[in-house]
This record gives C-alpha cells, sequence and structure tokens, in this order.
C-alpha cells in the first residue's frame, strides 16, 4: 500500500542542498528520467529549460539523506531530451511503494500551490507563509491550507458474504468496497449510513474502523470500516454504481484490485482463502 515512509522527515521551510531531487509535476503528470524512471537533479532541472520561477518550488523533505523539493508546470511546458511525463496511476506497480507514497504526497502540494496563487475571497496575490505550510493573503488574512478531503470506505459484511460493488466513476472498473466523499457537518459514520442507503438501498449497524490512507486523486482521505448488514435489498443508484452483489465462500470472487490502496488491503482481509 502507497504511504509516506516511516524514514521521511517533512520540511516547511525551504533548505540548502547541493544535489536536491525534484518532484515536477504538469497537472497529475510527473516528470521522470526515460529508461531509469529517475527524478532529475539539480543539473538536469538546469537543463532542462523548464520555467521553474522560485515561488514555484516548495520543500517536501528529507529521506535517505536526500533533500526532496517539489514544483509544477504549465500544461504546455514540454519535457525534456531524456526525461517524460508520467501519470502517477500508470507507475502503480512500476515504482516502489514508499517512492509513491512521496510521489503522491508531493502531487497533493503541487496541486495547492498551483490553485492557491490568488485569495479565493478577495483575489489578491497570495503569500507563502513562514512558519507552517500555508499561503496567507496580505489584503485580507484569508488563509489557505493544503486540501485535504475525507472520503469514507466500507465493506459490509452479511454472514460469510461481503458486499462488492462496481463505481460507475471508477477508472479501474472492478468490484470493490463502497466509497464516498463526507459531506459538511458529517461524521465519518454518518457519512456511511448515507452512501450506504443512497448507493445500495441497505441499513448497516457495527461499524468498526479498519485503517486509512492518503490517496492523491486529486487530494483525498480515505477513512476505511467494516460493517454489518442489518436491512435492506440492494437498490442500486444507478448514477453512482454500475452493480452491486454479495459475494460468498462458495462464489467466483473477481479479480483482485491493485494492491496500492487500503481498499485492496480490505478486501485480502476479508477474501475467503483460495479466491
Amino acid at each position: 500500500m502507497i504511504k509516506t515512509p516511516a524514514a521521511f522527515s517533512p520540511a516547511i521551510i525551504p533548505q540548502t542542498h547541493p544535489d536536491p531531487l525534484t518532484f515536477v509535476f504538469q497537472g497529475g503528470s510527473l516528470l521522470l528520467a526515460d529508461g531509469s524512471l529517475a527524478l532529475p537533479d539539480a543539473a538536469a532541472l538546469a537543463e532542462s529549460g523548464l520555467h521553474l520561477p522560485p515561488e514555484r518550488i516548495h520543500p517536501l523533505g528529507m529521506w535517505n539523506d536526500r533533500y526532496y523539493q517539489l514544483a509544477w508546470v504549465e500544461s504546455d511546458a514540454v519535457a525534456q531530451q531524456n526525461y517524460t511525463w508520467h501519470g502517477l496511476r500508470s507507475l502503480f506497480g512500476t515504482l516502489d511503494d514508499e517512492f509513491m507514497g512521496l510521489a503522491g504526497r508531493a502531487c497533493q502540494l503541487a496541486e495547492w500551490a498551483r490553485t492557491h496563487r490568488y485569495c479565493g475571497a478577495c483575489a489578491t496575490p497570495m503569500k507563502l507563509a513562514s512558519n507552517d505550510r500555508s499561503f496567507r493573503c496580505p489584503a485580507c488574512n484569508m488563509t489557505a491550507y493544503p486540501r485535504i478531503s475525507p472520503a469514507m470506505m466500507v465493506l459490509i459484511r452479511k454472514g460469510a458474504s461481503v458486499l462488492l460493488a462496481m463505481h460507475v466513476q471508477s477508472p479501474y472498473k472492478r468490484y470493490t468496497a463502497l466509497a464516498g466523499f463526507l459531506e459538511a457537518g458529517e461524521s465519518v459514520e454518518d457519512a456511511i449510513h448515507r452512501e450506504v442507503y443512497e448507493e445500495v438501498g441497505l441499513r448497516v449497524h457495527n461499524l468498526r474502523y479498519f485503517g486509512s490512507q492518503s490517496w492523491p486523486f486529486p487530494h483525498s482521505l480515505m477513512l476505511a470500516y467494516t460493517a454489518d448488514y442489518l436491512d435492506g435489498e440492494i437498490r442500486v443508484d444507478t448514477e453512482e454504481i454500475a452493480e452491486a452483489r454479495w459475494f460468498g465462500p462458495d462464489d467466483d470472487w473477481p479479480e483482485r484490485p491493485i494492491t496500492v490502496s487500503i481498499a485492496a488491503e480490505l478486501l485480502a482481509a476479508h477474501r475467503p482463502p483460495g479466491k
């Protein structure tokens, strides 16, 4: 599962290092060297021709005795020779999970920096704060921190069976647990009860926390739970769910999801042996 490496130390204040490695993003795509899929070092970045003004470069932190930073470029920026833009999802299973954890963190920060150049209240150019990771407006003092959007995920159990669904908007078109974003004023448990009823027409109880994961598409925090079936018959919201059904020990189970997500861990923990 992708997550920030335990040995990583975040940095908020830019640091002076002779050879930083830079996560350079163009939207959700990362600049990597052809063949090695390495990040550009200081020399490669200097030779790249990419326009990287100082205000677009942000500290990320230290990992394995190297200093990492992040930057973003406009959508029309052209990759230098021997470097190519790669969508993060395309790198799952190719680069190790710890590196992808850092890349996901950097991607969220780059998108936050790109989309908060101006104050959302008065349109004044924003200034980076010096004591925390935030932008502050010099005119109205509005503060903007990196955006984090909490989303619930729940695997519903009914005896020896679990409910799996195929989400309409899923990029993978695989069966997985139900999921949805929290609304203002909701607890995670409130969101689970609402989403389950809205998406499949069921009621649940006995909610149990399973785990969490930062998910950089674009800035989610996944909060995974299990719940027990209480009542109701499956009735899918066709705008959200393509199909939902119970899978038990005697059923043919769908293919396993990609192992980088907490969804994969949640399903693996409840998958019958041999399935």
